[in-house]
């Protein structure tokens, strides 16, 4: 039976937080390779179906106006609430796991199978989503150009800027993450991973596994953007994800709570 919280939420204390990040990174690194696989691809089209939404509400908008930004990023938590909720398997998300094998939990070996099993899914998820909605018909009207535009975007990014943005995106995609498992309702999760997720978006902020579908889908509505460009801010974005979810979530929280819970 859970300790009861001395504030009063109806919550997990950080410390059992970090409980349950561990004890998940054991799950996580050990499930079969299918079934990673699986998940792994659905993470990837739940993202996706978050950055469409994303796009359909800037559609016929100031993109550097505030609301409609922030507004875009709510619609677009549709895709870490599906990841949280319905379960999968997201590589941003899954920096967390670094916990477990600080503590040797998990082998270093099983965390990077296992990131780069749930990377190459969840790129296979984005990338086929977004030839999906390029069948459908979707980019052909309005929503078109505002995939290119963000796509061009994306891609005009220095490495530097990729890189930096990728840190403080997945700083708060992982605090998402964080703040989810400390909410014991459906309810709860949901409001957990809203303000966390709608403000990264709001700030411009670069995600890998988002990328993974945007860059794609603009470049099938026509985008001037070549596959080195993708290929190049996906390689920034993703390493700039791992230190702000690995180093800036993870490892802080391991300091705090690490060693208390490694020796339960």
């Amino acid at each position: 039976m859970a300790e009861v919280n001395p504030t009063g939420i109806d919550a997990y204390k950080p410390s059992e937080i970090a409980s349950l990040v561990e004890a998940a990174g054991i799950s996580k690194a050990r499930l079969p390779m299918t079934q990673m696989l699986t998940l792994a691809v659905l993470a990837g089209i739940f993202i996706g179906l978050g950055a469409a939404a994303y796009t359909m509400v800037m559609t016929g908008v100031d993109a550097s106006f505030g609301p409609a930004r922030f507004l875009g990023g709510v619609a677009f938590s549709l895709g870490l609430i599906l990841v949280v909720v319905a379960g999968a398997e997201l590589f941003t998300g899954n920096a967390l796991m670094t916990m477990a094998a600080v503590d040797r939990l998990i082998t270093p070996a099983e965390l990077a199978k296992s990131w780069c099993l749930v990377y190459l899914g969840n790129f296979a998820g984005a990338s086929g989503l977004a030839v999906l909605v390029s069948l459908s018909g979707l980019l052909d009207g309005p929503m078109g150009p505002t995939a290119v535009k963000i796509a061009e975007g994306k891609a005009a990014l220095g490495w530097g800027e990729a890189f930096i943005r990728g840190i403080l995106c997945n700083t708060l995609v992982c605090l998402a993450v964080w703040l989810a498992l400390a909410a014991r309702t459906v309810v709860g999760k949901v409001h957990a991973i809203v303000w966390p997720i709608a403000s990264f978006v709001l700030l411009g902020l670069e995600h890998s596994v988002a990328n993974m579908y945007l860059i794609p889908q603009g470049m099938l509505a026509g985008a001037e953007t070549g596959a080195g460009a993708f290929a190049t801010n996906l390689v920034f974005v993703t390493l700039g994800n791992i230190l702000g979810g690995a180093g800036g979530v993870a490892l802080a929280y391991r300091l705090a709570y690490g060693a208390r819970v490694a020796s339960r």
